[in-house]
């Protein structure tokens, strides 16, 4: 079991981090809060160890991949390919926020967090409105490969207190900033096609995305 450290999502203390960037990078394993829900999360880098234990400390199927946290709205073209004009409307009127976006992966993202299917590979994307998430990923040099901190078919925890002890033993470091803002999962969006389609329903209604589309 690794430390647990209070932080805010809003003010993060650099220390932390650079702590936090610090265990992702060495191929630990995060516990952390977003706007939405409470995450597991480690560096999207090639061959981590970390990647797989993510599955095992969820018991979940590698069938899908993780979604990934970034840091910036352009990051959609850095490892998106082929990105329609309107998903990049969509990122800038709703990033940050709990909004994923599933895009065709580019070259950029390693084989083994790329989701194949039968028109190729994807990405699943999102800035999370979470300053630490995202100075995190800053200080870190590469994305989070993350997904909610819960064992598979659990409810998602939505506060520090909420995370299994399970989880909590098995990650290496846990940072805990209360009750997530939110307290709801991101609105999945699959942005391959020529028009949004809602694969989850979540923070962000249906409605609320075709209205940030139309711009």
């Amino acid at each position: 079991m690794g430390a647990v450290l209070t932080v805010s999502q809003a003010a993060p203390d650099p220390e932390v981090v650079a702590r936090a960037a610090e265990v992702a990078r060495s191929g630990g394993v995060l516990v952390l809060p977003t706007d939405s829900v409470y995450g597991l999360a480690c560096a999207a880098t090639p061959q981590n160890p970390a990647h797989g234990r993510i599955f095992d400390i969820k018991r979940r199927e590698r069938t899908q991949t993780l979604p990934w946290f970034v840091a910036d709205a352009l990051d959609l073209t850095v490892y998106g390919e082929g990105v329609p004009a309107w998903a990049r409307r969509l990122a800038d009127a709703l990033w940050p926020g709990a909004l994923t976006l599933v895009v065709r992966a580019s070259a950029a993202v390693p084989p083994e967090y790329a989701q194949p299917g039968p028109d190729g590979p994807t990405i699943a994307l999102r800035v999370p409105g979470s300053k630490l998430c995202r100075q995190i990923v800053r200080a870190l040099g590469t994305p989070l490969a993350q997904t909610s901190a819960n064992t598979h078919g659990a409810p998602a925890a939505t506060s520090g207190h909420g995370v299994e002890p399970g989880i909590v033993a098995a990650a290496d470091l846990v940072l805990d900033a209360g009750p997530a803002p939110v307290g709801v999962a991101s609105t999945i969006v699959d942005a391959t096609g020529e028009a949004p389609r809602v694969l989850r329903a979540g923070a962000l209604t249906e409605a609320e995305v075709l209205l940030a589309v139309r711009g």
